[in-house]
């Protein structure tokens, strides 16, 4: 390189995947024909009416130009229908939704308008990885707030009121909880609510998995009385419409909220493909019979994870929700490193697992597993093992 790279850089590595996935490619290459439990990339299509919207319109001579920055007031109309629906919340589509071009653009908005160099961020830690990333990219400084098993993987809200807080801005939040799945509380978004506001943080709760194998009526932290004041949200199409590829998300909430990640979004892009948009209101409009099919599909897939999680002498939660198995070992069975074992997995018998440790220190001794893998595959990985272990 004839320059050197940007100090921001500096500590910033690249995610794990990139490199894993290399070596799964070049097994492919060679024939192994790798079965891949790692990434929650959805394998199933988004619905009829979802694909045929975006054929129509891509086929209409003026769907090719610019969009608004805001979205199509028809898709602003859909969200807000979609949260009155599906979360029993209430939107002004014309200044309280934001749709977005996936999740992962929205967590650069929010952090660069509310977050200044030096600023901190408090983070779950085990958490998905971007919020790390995303806020020490920008200049923020990372506080790891715990959630641990002894705690059902919720947060500790006397650990954090033993925090120094005084120049915290943001505070992550994910329910469904991802890696681990632990589901959504009305009690604990309370909590989280009332220690937003009482210590001026803002709360951005990330909320792609509620409609992914959940076992109670979806939950929007915005339905919690007073949450506006303090709480943005995101939602996605990627994992509860199978539309990862797309990218296209929303964020909803308080206006003022929106229009700071507006004045960052509109100097970055320049709007949503018309036709991303048209197929994504068909798919906010699907009937509940769609979503449950899609989630029979992932439970039959479910058993077959644990069946080679039984095999392999692991332990999980058969009520987690979202698109994973978040597992530990059985104690006594010998797996102590799990990046050796995800490693021998993947070098020895042309599997992938995900090792917990890279949500963060608290994944340490833990493997999540990704429903994106059909039946078909997981009996054949199960049938693998089981001749070779």
């Amino acid at each position: 390189m004839i320059i050197s790279l940007a100090e921001r850089l500096q500590g910033i590595k690249p995610y794990y995947f990139v490199k894993k996935l290399e070596q799964v490619r070049q097994y492919n290459q060679e024939g192994k024909d790798v079965i891949n439990f790692g990434i929650g990339s959805p394998d199933l299509p988004p619905s009829k009416r979802t694909l045929d919207a975006l054929v129509q319109t891509a086929l209409q001579a003026n769907s090719h130009g610019y969009q608004p920055y805001r979205g199509v007031e028809e898709l602003r109309q859909g969200i807000a229908d979609w949260y009155n629906r599906t979360y029993e919340v209430n939107l002004d589509p014309s200044t309280e939704v934001l749709p977005l071009m996936g999740s992962k653009e929205g967590i650069l908005h929010m952090t660069l308008a509310f977050v200044n160099h030096g600023d901190e961020v408090l983070v779950p830690n085990p958490g998905y990885p971007t919020y790390t990333s995303l806020s020490r990219l920008l200049g923020a400084e990372v506080r790891y707030y715990d959630l641990k098993e002894d705690n059902n993987w919720y947060p500790d809200f006397d650990a954090l009121e033993q925090m120094d807080l005084s120049k915290v801005r943001i505070m992550w939040v994910n329910y469904p909880h991802m890696p681990t799945g632990t589901p959504a509380k009305r009690d604990v978004f309370e909590k989280l609510v009332a220690f937003a506001k009482k210590h001026k943080i803002l709360l951005c709760h990330d909320n792609p998995y509620s409609l992914v194998l959940n076992q109670q009526k979806p939950m929007s932290i915005l339905s919690i009385e007073g949450a506006e004041e303090v709480a943005v949200e995101f939602n996605s199409f990627s994992k509860s419409h199978n539309m990862a590829g797309w990218r296209v998300g929303m964020l909803v909430g308080n206006e003022e909220y929106l229009k700071a990640a507006l004045r960052v979004k509109s100097n970055i892009d320049s709007g949503m493909f018309l036709g991303t948009q048209r197929a994504a209101i068909e798919a906010l409009a699907e009937e509940d019979i769609w979503h449950y099919e899609r989630n029979e599909v992932y439970k039959e897939r479910r058993e077959w994870i644990w069946k080679i999680l039984d095999l392999l002498g692991f332990t999980y939660d058969k009520n987690q929700e979202g698109m994973f198995v978040w597992a530990k070992p059985v104690e006594g069975k010998g797996i102590d490193d799990i990046p050796a074992f995800v490693d021998e997995m993947l070098e020895k018998h042309y599997i992938f697992f995900t090792p917990g440790m890279i949500f963060g220190s608290n994944g340490k001794g833990y493997l999540r597993l990704s429903l994106c893998v059909s039946v078909e595959r997981a009996k054949l990985a199960y049938e693998r093992l089981k001749s070779n272990l």
